[in-house]
């Protein structure tokens, strides 16, 4: 199921009303017994109208961004920690994870740390094992980000089976030097700087904590 554009109405409106002006002109002149020179002024008014309103139309159509299609994400909701871990690291996981969902367009989001899953949270996958894949491999090695602003068009989308299968995009980022923060949008292209800034600062705040909570073991 996607979400229309908002304002697709708003955007078309010029252009149907010019149309429809333009259109209702032509019956008028037709039906007329007799054109009058004042008739005649009057119609190429309407003409000229007419036809800004289908520039104006046609230039907000390239003019106004559109909005990218958002999607259901297939799954089930849930909210999973792994049981072993100091009650402080699930607290600041909870607390994460509930900022990303609620202030950002991630729908579903995985922690995963030390080859170990941590957390699940969002719209959740049937599978919940994380087999690190050449991408999230390159996150780890690098500790650089990865953003796949459109996942489906990636071949290297098959190692995310863990998220929603129509995923939309996602964000790989570094948790310190020993795990990552996985998260998955419900729209292609979606996460804005300041998103991509905001997931950089939990993602690092994350790392302090884990860090101290769980340690290098």
């Amino acid at each position: 199921m996607t979400k229309s554009d908002p304002n697709r109405v708003l955007r078309r409106l010029p252009i149907v009303v010019g149309g429809l002006g333009a259109v209702l002109l032509l019956i008028n002149r037709l039906l007329a017994p007799e054109i009058t020179p004042s008739q005649a002024r009057a119609d190429v008014l309407g003409v000229i109208l007419s036809a800004v309103l289908i520039l104006i139309g046609l230039i907000w159509q390239q003019v106004q961004p559109r909005l990218p299609e958002a999607v259901q994400l297939i799954g089930e909701e849930g909210f999973v920690l792994a049981p072993d871990l100091p009650e402080v690291v699930k607290t600041e996981l909870a607390w994460a994870s509930h900022l990303l969902l609620t202030n950002t367009v991630t729908r579903s989001l995985v922690v995963f740390y030390q080859d170990k899953v941590l957390l699940r949270r969002g719209i959740l996958s049937s599978k919940s094992q994380v087999l690190p894949g050449p991408i999230l491999k390159r996150v780890l090695e690098k500790q650089k980000p990865v953003y796949l602003v459109d996942l489906k068009v990636y071949p290297g989308r098959i190692e995310f089976d863990y998220l929603p299968e129509n995923t939309q995009g996602v964000i790989c980022q570094p948790i310190g030097t020993k795990g990552v923060l996985i998260l998955a949008a419900n729209a292609p292209r979606s996460y804005t700087k300041q998103d991509e800034n905001w997931i950089t600062g939990i993602a690092d705040k994350l790392a302090v904590t884990l860090k101290e909570g769980i340690g290098h073991s």
